[in-house]
């Protein structure tokens, strides 16, 4: 398996960049399949922090504080 890694690493070190960024989009293009658990997880953190927001457990930083600290990096 090294040995074909490493020979498609060689052959893509060669393609123009724009080849190199179609190759990147098709292999995001397979990664990226819905896992149902992982929505679930991430369903139930939204729920939990959304319930903690409404309850004032937790403190919240107002949208101008976040946008200024961004503005100046």
């Amino acid at each position: 398996m090294a040995k074909t890694v490493d020979k498609l690493a060689a052959e893509i070190h060669d393609l123009p960049d724009v080849e190199k960024l179609r190759l990147v989009d098709a292999i995001l293009a397979d990664l990226d399949r819905p896992d149902p658990e992982i929505d679930r997880v991430w369903a139930e953190e939204a729920r939990k922090r959304w319930a903690a927001y409404k309850a004032g457990r937790v403190s919240t930083v107002p949208y101008e504080t976040v946008m200024a600290k961004h503005r100046r990096n």
